[in-house]
């Protein structure tokens, strides 16, 4: 404000010039307007001397003017304030020899002054001269003292209400920063950027609209989403599906796993409300993949174990039985019963191996096929079952066929007998075919599209669930490959997956 007072005094001070000029001109051309002043200087006759500077004075005092010069084309003088200064010559030419009003600050012998230099014209339009008019510089800096205290009473009006407003600013700005100065604030945003991109979780902020505001770098990775796109809305920068949807939250949960083509994520979603008003969402997205793939491990662990443990109390008694017999006597009958226990598991075995032979396939079988005779399940291989001895993606095959035989094992849990799992695998030029049926109650109705979603299942109570169908869609759909389920009593899986010739050729 101070600045823009000078400002504004230096620009009255040069208003204040231009106006005591444009007076002084007035002056000027009123006095060159003057019959007997141009009569007097065309002809110079006797008296005249006195009577232009009695004029001139007589003009000074009733303008105010410092001096009235009446100059001839010889450039003397007629007419001064000092009488001493007429008759002598002016330092300066004429410059009004173009016809024009000349205006100019002059530092002349009667002082700093507003000065305005008009031509003067004689009775017959010769041009006789000039006419000098100046305004003393005092009387300029009078008129602006003048005005000067109205004009910084209103700068000072100016000046509180804009204190006013700069501390009711401020005040606010204090409150929507929660009291952080700026260095605090920069310091702040810095530790954010710093936590958001160091932590290993990814963080997704999406406002009230649907526009992400915020995207760390493990977000970007998990969720494949492009650098820019904090700042656009959710639904362009993720293609449709579940994922979508709980991000989105038109989800119900608020807490879920989804399994994506390559990972298992974990998603927290907290919506953020301030003052009764939502104001939009934070995502949390955790990759279960590893952990995921360690609980599946330890669950073939656990299912050997298991099968270990049944075999040994099924050995025990049938070493009971046969210490019994033995006891008895009865040599023939224990001859026959260890003939006949030798003959079931040696049929399966035999079966087994000669329609597979890849020993991962078998090896996972047999502790199906332990673990079914603990649960009371007859595990049955098709007789159109063939697969060689190093099949590809023997992997991505284990994996499969090992979560859908767990789920048709969970199928028969509570179901009348017979309780039978049928596994058939075939291997062919054209692919790869795996079909695993069930004699359970089969998939609800209406509940196809949905088996194979996260977190679905038919059982109550269970912390782990909902994901070995999504694991098996999972793989599938990595390999290009197909799965379907049939309806009514009873279900049977059948996963169709392409040879590895077509997926070198599709560029896969």
């Amino acid at each position: 404000m101070a600045v823009g007072f000078l400002l504004f005094v230096r620009a009255e001070r040069s208003h204040l010039d231009h106006h005591y000029e444009s007076q002084a001109a007035s002056i000027a051309e009123t006095v060159a307007g003057v019959s007997s002043v141009r009569e007097c200087m065309s002809r110079d006759e006797p008296g005249c001397a006195s009577s232009l500077q009695s004029f001139a004075t007589t003009t000074e005092s009733q303008t105010g003017a410092s001096y009235v010069v009446l100059i001839d084309m010889n450039r003397v003088r007629h007419s001064h304030p000092d009488p001493t200064q007429v008759g002598l010559q002016v330092s300066e030419p004429i410059v009004t020899r173009d016809g024009k009003v000349h205006l100019r600050i002059d530092n002349g012998k009667t002082g700093r002054s507003a000065n305005a230099r008009v031509p003067l014209y004689g009775p017959a339009g010769e041009m006789v001269g000039e006419v000098s008019v100046g305004i003393r510089e005092s009387s300029v800096t009078s008129a602006l003292w003048r005005e000067v205290p109205s004009y910084a009473l209103w700068f000072g009006v100016a000046l509180g209400i804009g204190a006013l407003a700069s501390w009711g600013l401020a005040a606010r700005l204090k409150r929507r920063t929660f009291g952080l100065e700026l260095d605090e604030i920069a310091r702040l945003l810095q530790e954010r950027e710093a936590t958001l991109h160091g932590i290993r979780e990814g963080v997704v902020a999406v406002d009230a609209s649907g526009r992400i505001t915020v995207v760390n770098d493990e977000a970007q990775r998990l969720l494949r989403l492009p650098v820019t796109s904090a700042g656009r809305q959710l639904d362009d920068v993720l293609p449709e599906g579940i994922l979508r949807d709980v991000l989105a939250g038109r989800d119900a949960s608020k807490n879920g796993i989804v399994v994506t083509d390559d990972h298992c994520l974990v998603i927290n979603r907290m919506p953020v409300t301030l003052d009764g008003r939502p104001h939009g969402t934070v995502v949390t997205l955790r990759d279960r993949t590893e952990m995921e793939g360690l609980l599946r491990e330890l669950d073939g662990e656990r299912s050997l174990t298991e099968s270990l443990r049944a075999q040994q109390h099924e050995f025990s008694n049938r070493m009971h039985a046969l210490a019994g017999l033995l006891e008895l006597g009865r040599s023939e009958d224990a001859l026959s019963y260890v003939t006949e226990i030798r003959g079931t598991s040696a049929e399966f075995d035999n079966t087994l191996r000669s329609h597979i032979s890849a020993p991962a396939i078998v090896g996972l079988l047999l502790g199906k096929a332990a673990e079914a005779s603990e649960r009371g399940v007859d595990l049955v291989i098709g007789e159109r079952t063939q697969l060689s001895a190093a099949p590809h993606r023997v992997h991505a095959l284990t994996t499969i066929l090992g979560n859908l035989i767990d789920n048709a094992f969970e199928a028969l849990v509570g179901a009348r007998a017979p309780r039978t799992v049928t596994v058939e695998i075939v291997e062919e030029q054209t692919g790869v075919t795996i079909k695993v049926a069930d004699t359970g109650p089969g998939i609800p109705a209406g509940a196809e599209s949905l088996i194979f979603g996260n977190e679905y299942t038919t059982k109550d109570g269970v912390d782990r669930r909902g994901l070995g169908l999504a694991l098996v869609q999972q793989q599938v759909l990595k390999l290009h490959g197909t799965v379907t389920v049939s309806d009514g009593p009873g279900a049977t899986f059948v996963v169709w997956l392409p040879p590895i010739s077509t997926l070198i050729t599709s560029g896969s």
